[in-house]
């Protein structure tokens, strides 16, 4: 692909493709992870930053990413922070298409066509590379192996594959419950992968139109219950950081 490093919504995808089938897990909640997965990619970016439970562009120089400097845009034009749970639910769906497609430009996927009994075109798309795919499981898996504290971003990838309920899927069965509980904790680590996913549970929880109380427990359950991050400890509130937006918030 030419880059040294993917993105976070690059990442996410490529953690919730299957392999065996092409299709990737929890279609319906990935649009809302991907979108919160682009703004803690532009967070680490210096691009924009928290201030409480909104979020605010401090820098709004292109990153040369056109994925993530369209959703730049979208928030810079709205020249009032926005609260983090109104961004991911507002009308963006489509990001999971729109990634597998970044993804195929850049090589790292290929679409298959087939048909659905017989007569509906499928596109499932396989990994051209497997290596990448085991090489961001096993970043998860060392975290959740050792204790160690993971950096920011495999942190804030751990939130969101929680916050999405990609925990079923990457370690199913009884035998993955411990360290599916673990994967849920490692959303401490990352305030503004914390705040991010808090976000993609409240939309899918449909408790969007209230401020989000900085107490709140991590572990939410999505709509249903089936797939669905499971009950979990307490986290930190989030930081601010600063005053910069609060004047605009309000």
């Amino acid at each position: 692909m030419g880059r040294s490093r993917r993105t976070l919504p690059e990442e996410l995808l490529l953690l919730a493709l299957d392999p065996a089938t092409g299709t990737t897990a929890q279609p319906q909640s990935l649009d809302l992870g991907l979108a919160g997965a682009q703004l803690v990619e532009l967070a680490l970016a210096g691009r924009i930053a928290p201030d409480g439970d909104r979020i605010a562009v401090v820098v709004p120089r292109p990153t040369g990413d056109p994925t993530l400097d369209s959703a730049l845009e979208l928030l810079r034009r709205r020249g009032a922070p926005v609260r983090a749970v109104h961004w991911i639910g507002g009308p963006r769906l489509g990001l999971r298409q729109t990634y597998l497609s970044h993804l195929e430009r850049c090589g790292m996927v290929h679409a298959v066509a087939g048909q659905m009994c017989g007569v509906l075109p499928t596109t499932r798309y396989q990994a051209t590379d497997t290596e990448i795919s085991r090489e961001i499981r096993a970043r998860l898996d060392s975290a959740i192996r050792t204790g160690v504290p993971p950096d920011p971003r495999t942190a804030a990838l751990a939130a969101l594959a929680h916050a999405v309920g990609l925990g079923k899927h990457l370690y199913p069965g009884n035998e993955g419950r411990s360290s599916r509980s673990r994967l849920r904790d490692l959303i401490r680590h990352d305030p503004m992968g914390g705040l991010v996913a808090h976000a993609v549970m409240d939309v899918q929880n449909g408790v969007a139109a209230q401020p989000r109380r900085s107490s709140a427990p991590v572990g939410r359950q999505a709509p249903g219950g089936r797939g669905a991050p499971e009950p979990a400890r307490g986290v930190p509130a989030q930081p601010h950081r600063g005053s910069m937006a609060r004047a605009a918030a309000h």
